[in-house]
């Protein structure tokens, strides 16, 4: 897949983007620093990390909810810093969606599901008249799972879940090429969760998608993902196709992540070692090397290029153990 991978075009292109808050001060927080990589079409890439790790805020500034502070994003080979009229922004927007994290608090609870969904359709002149707005806001609800008899009710009578599915709905509503899904499963029960991850799988290839899935989850990144970077205090640390990551995952920061995914057999839970990291592994003498190293075809650690060899040996390693005990 890697190799497919690097003929693929690249749909987002983030290099070297800087997102700092309170810039110069003293309580400056760099929420994301120096962090590059690319999204292909067609692809899913995780994005996960432990809260504060930075991967919300990288996915704001893809869509331009924020000013970015340094670096630079392009979308479709166009640097999205450039998009300031309003003419240039609605068909950003168009083409690029999210859908956020809180499903209650992303709804607007004075609006009905068929004015939320539908105010897209209004706003970017998708509908000719009433009927063909309700039709498809109906199309959409169906789409998504819901029954088109939901289309006059409001936020508050739905469950968790439900609220998720109308925005994905909203999202799907001016037919984007591109969708950043921001922890879209965190604040759902863990049913609820794999039944709109099977959603929103069967959503890509129906609607030939490419997503940006942001969570903390590993398990469930691995499930729906191509690819997945590792973030940890704004810094992208680990990239590569997600059965790697599993099978040879080489960055601490990722080990650790790795061992805190809890099991279902009691048995196995409880005899579990967790693995800790220290993060002054990131404290460098000398920075002028370190970054994103290609240590095998489409895998990258950021390391100082001293590490490079290690790193290679200790995959080559894992790979082995694994090949032993399948």
């Amino acid at each position: 897949m890697a190799a497919e991978a690097k003929e693929k075009k690249a749909i987002v292109e983030i290099s070297e983007l800087k997102q700092y808050f309170n810039a110069g001060k003293k309580n400056e927080v760099r929420a994301v620093n120096h962090v590059s990589f690319s999204i292909y079409e067609g692809e899913t890439f995780g994005l996960v990390g432990e809260s504060g790790s930075g991967k919300s805020t990288t996915g704001r500034a893809l869509i331009k909810l924020s000013d970015i502070t340094g670096g630079q994003i392009t979308y479709k080979g166009e640097d999205i810093s450039e998009i300031k009229r309003r003419k240039d922004l609605l068909r950003f927007r168009k083409s690029m969606q999210m859908i956020f994290q809180d499903p209650y608090a992303s709804l607007n609870p004075r609006l009905t599901v068929k004015e939320i969904i539908g105010g897209a359709l209004k706003v970017h002149g998708m509908a000719k008249n009433g009927k063909e707005l309700t039709e498809r806001v109906h199309e959409l609800l169906e789409s998504v799972g819901l029954s088109k008899q939901f289309a006059n009710r409001y936020p508050k009578e739905f469950s968790g879940g439900q609220c998720q599915r109308v925005g994905i709905a909203r999202a799907l509503a001016v037919e984007p090429d591109f969708i950043i899904a921001d922890e879209a499963i965190s604040a759902l029960d863990v049913s609820i969760q794999a039944q709109v991850v099977n959603l929103l799988k069967e959503l890509k290839e129906e609607n030939n998608l490419t997503y940006l899935f942001i969570a903390h989850d590993l398990s469930m990144v691995k499930y729906i993902s191509d690819r997945i970077g590792v973030m940890n205090r704004g810094r992208v640390l680990e990239i590569c196709e997600a059965e790697e990551l599993y099978q040879a995952p080489l960055h601490p920061y990722t080990e650790s992540l790795l061992s805190a995914i809890p099991t279902p057999d009691p048995e196995t839970e409880r005899q579990r070692v967790r693995t800790e990291y220290d993060p002054a592994y990131h404290h460098y003498d000398d920075i002028s090397h370190v970054k994103l190293h290609e240590i095998a075809p489409d895998h990258f650690i950021y390391c100082h290029k001293d590490e490079v060899a290690l790193y290679k040996k200790k995959r080559e390693k894992l790979l082995r153990q694994k090949k032993k005990y399948a």
